[in-house]
Parts: structure tokens; C-alpha cells; sequence
């Protein structure tokens, strides 16, 4: 059962130096960036890409294995936690191979895939952080969960956006220009 004051992250050893706290974060910042470049491909080729979301949750799981596992052995739950993770995970792979299915692919685009995609690696994610007493895979997962309305406001203001782009870029050309004739 989850304990809310043991959610303290079962730390990988971390020195004090800033190379030893960015190797401990690196696992977190992976998954950040995986997710964020699938986002990002998904977003440029507007095609589906369930592959990459597949492997995505395994390393995803891999690592929440790696951060709940000296917390878990400690205590004497080793592979519990192991058999924890793969069936949460495997039952995320599943609901993502129901998003990917020929079925739903006929009603919904690819933006809608992938921000539903992002819905559920996000959710597995902050599940997997409470399952291993982790506050950063639980953080991860809410950054991904709040990067899903913001990657919808800036998909449909993409125009705007671009034209404010263009003034901005457009002013600052005159003004150079300007600078330079005086």
C-alpha cells in the first residue's frame, strides 16, 4: 500500500559536486527528452508513431526499476517491484495498442494519437513514481500530463504565432537596417 512519507525517492549515490547530481538526474531528464522528441516528431511528420511510444514505456519502466530497486531490496520487496512495474506497464502497452488500432486511427488524426499517447505515458508515469516511491517520476509524469493542453494551445495558435514571428523578425530588420544607415 502507499505510504505518502515514504514518497522520498530511493536515490542513486549523488555526490555533492554538480557531475554527481546531473548523473543522478539523468534518468529523469531522459525520459523529459524522449518524451519531448516524440511530441516534436509526431508534431513536424504528422504521423503516428507507435513504436517509438512502445519503447518509450519500457525504458520508461526500466528506469523506474533501476530508481525503486534499492528501496525495494532494502525492504525486502526486490522483485515485487520488478513484477509491479512490467504488469503496469504492460497493461499501458496495451491501452496504447488500442489507440494505435485501425478502428480509432480511422476517427482520430495524428495530433489527437499523440496527445492521447501523451495522456497515458504521462499517467504511467506519475503511477509509476507513487509504485516506487519516487517524487521526480512523479513530477516527470505531471510535467508530461501539463505538456498536453499547452502542446494543443500551440498546435491551433501555430498561425498566430508564426505571424507575431514574422512582425517581430520584420521590426527588428528595420531597425537594423536603420542602425546601419545612421
Amino acid at each position: 500500500m502507499f505510504d505518502p512519507d515514504e514518497l522520498e525517492s530511493a536515490r542513486l549515490p549523488r555526490s555533492e559536486t554538480p557531475r554527481g547530481f546531473w548523473l543522478a538526474e539523468l534518468p529523469h531528464l531522459a525520459i523529459l527528452a524522449l518524451t519531448v522528441a516524440g511530441v516534436g516528431y509526431v508534431s513536424l511528420t504528422r504521423q503516428p508513431i507507435a513504436t517509438y511510444w512502445a519503447l518509450l514505456a519500457v525504458i520508461i519502466c526500466g528506469i523506474g526499476i533501476a530508481i525503486g530497486w534499492p528501496r525495494a531490496r532494502a525492504n525486502g520487496r526486490g522483485w515485487r517491484l520488478v513484477w509491479t512495474q512490467a504488469l503496469h506497464w504492460a497493461a499501458f502497452l496495451i491501452a496504447m495498442s488500442l489507440v494505435f488500432a485501425p478502428s480509432v486511427q480511422a476517427i482520430a488524426n495524428a495530433d489527437i494519437t499523440s496527445l492521447i499517447v501523451l495522456i497515458l505515458v504521462a499517467l504511467g508515469t506519475f503511477v509509476s513514481g507513487v509504485h516506487t516511491a519516487s517524487w521526480r517520476m512523479c513530477a516527470n509524469g505531471v510535467v508530461m500530463a501539463l505538456a498536453v493542453p499547452t502542446i494543443a494551445w500551440l498546435d491551433q495558435s501555430a498561425l498566430v504565432m508564426a505571424l507575431c514571428a514574422a512582425l517581430v523578425t520584420g521590426i527588428g530588420v528595420l531597425v537594423l537596417i536603420r542602425y546601419f544607415r545612421a
